[in-house]
C-alpha cells in the first residue's frame, strides 16, 4: 500500500462499507471455483457451531442453492455439547441437510487419546483423564516479544488446578496426538464430498492461514477456503448480514479440542481478535508502530513488540502453508 494514498488508521479500517457486495464477490467467485475450475456440483462442509464454519455453510448455501450443500457434524468424545446444539439450529436456519459422524472410534484407532494422556501424565503424574480435564496454554503476553511459553494446567473434579510449564518433547506429541482429530475430520468429509461429487469447502480465516493455525492435511486440506482472505472481525460482520444465529455470533471462539474449556486467545493468538485484527492490518499495510499504539492506546514499543511476534508466528508456521517439494 502506497502510504501517500492509504486512510490514516482507525479502529473503523477494517469496517465492510458494502457488505452485500462483498458477499456477492465471494458467492460468485465460490461457485465459479466449484463449478468451473474443480467441476464439482455442490459442497461439502463441517461444521461445528463456531462462526467460521457458520459463514462459510452460508455462503455455500447462497453460491450453490441449500440443496447442494451437505453439512456434516464431526464431534469425538472430547467434543462440547454446544457445538451439536448450535450446528444444527444452524442448519436448520439456512435449510441445509446435515449428517452427523462421531470420529471417536476412529480417534482410539490412531491412538489419539491414549498418546495424548501419556505425555500429560509425564507432566503431571496424577493426571487421571477420566475425571480430569486439561487443557494447553500460553503463559506469556504477545506483546513482549518472546517465543511462546507453554503450559499443562489439569483441572481437578473439585476444581483444583495444577499447571506447569510444559517440555518440548511433551508439548510435540499432545500436540501431535490431538491433530489426528483434523485430520481424520478432513478425511471423513472427503469421503462425503467424493461419494456426492462435491468440494470440500474450508473454514480458515485469514489469521488462522496466516498465522499457522491450522493442522496441514487437517482443517487446512480443503478445496476452497472462500474466507481466507478475511479478518475474523469481518467475518462477523458477514455473519450478522447472512443471518447467522446470534447464538453462534455471541458464542465465545474456542479451539473445542481438549477436555478443559480453552479459548483460541489462550491456546495460541494471545490477545483478543478485535485488537489482533487491527494491529495485523497495521503490521502487513505499513503503519509505523507510533502511529498504531496511539489508536490502539499501547506504547510504541508494545506494538512493535507485537508486530515482531507477527513476523516471527507467519516465518516459523511457512512450512504449513508450503505446498509439497519436487
Amino acid at each position: 500500500m502506497n502510504p501517500k494514498h492509504r486512510k490514516p488508521f482507525s479502529k473503523d479500517i477494517l469496517h465492510i462499507e458494502n457488505i452485500e457486495e462483498v458477499c456477492n464477490n465471494i458467492t460468485e467467485k465460490l461457485r465459479n471455483d466449484v463449478v468451473f475450475k474443480l467441476q464439482r456440483r455442490g459442497a461439502v462442509i463441517g461444521i461445528s457451531g463456531g462462526i467460521d464454519s457458520s459463514v462459510c455453510m452460508a455462503l455455500s448455501a447462497k453460491a450453490f442453492g441449500p440443496s447442494k450443500v451437505t453439512a456434516i457434524m464431526l464431534p469425538e468424545q472430547d467434543s462440547s455439547e454446544d457445538s451439536k446444539n448450535l450446528a444444527l439450529k444452524l442448519a436448520d436456519t439456512f435449510n441445509v441437510k446435515i449428517l452427523e459422524e462421531n470420529i471417536t472410534h476412529a480417534l482410539d484407532g490412531f491412538g489419539c487419546y491414549q498418546r495424548r494422556d501419556e505425555a500429560i501424565r509425564r507432566v503431571i503424574t496424577d493426571f487421571d483423564p477420566n475425571i480430569d480435564k486439561a487443557k494447553i496454554e500460553i503463559r506469556q503476553n504477545i506483546d513482549q516479544n518472546i517465543p511462546a511459553i507453554f503450559s499443562i494446567t489439569v483441572i481437578k473434579p473439585d476444581g483444583k488446578t495444577i499447571s506447569k510449564l510444559l517440555p518440548a518433547k511433551e508439548y510435540l506429541q499432545i500436540v501431535a496426538a490431538t491433530n489426528f482429530k483434523q485430520r481424520s475430520r478432513m478425511s471423513m468429509l472427503y469421503y462425503h464430498a467424493e461419494r456426492l461429487h462435491y468440494a470440500v469447502i474450508g473454514t480458515p480465516n485469514k489469521h488462522e492461514v496466516e498465522q499457522g493455525f491450522f493442522v496441514k492435511y487437517g482443517d487446512g486440506g480443503a478445496d476452497v477456503m472462500p474466507i481466507g482472505h478475511l479478518y475474523k472481525t469481518q467475518v462477523y460482520q458477514l455473519a450478522s448480514h447472512l443471518g447467522v444465529p446470534q447464538e453462534i455470533i455471541d458464542r465465545t471462539p474456542t479451539t473445542d479440542t481438549y477436555t478443559a474449556e480453552q479459548t483460541q486467545e489462550d491456546f495460541f493468538y494471545q490477545m483478543p481478535f478485535e485488537s489482533m485484527d487491527l494491529i495485523w492490518y497495521g503490521w502487513e499495510n505499513g503503519y509505523s508502530a507510533n502511529e498504531v499504539g496511539k489508536v490502539m492506546d499501547k506504547t510504541e514499543q508494545k506494538i512493535h513488540n507485537i508486530y515482531k511476534s507477527f513476523e516471527r508466528k507467519k516465518k516459523t508456521t511457512e512450512y504449513l502453508r508450503m505446498r509439497p517439494i519436487f
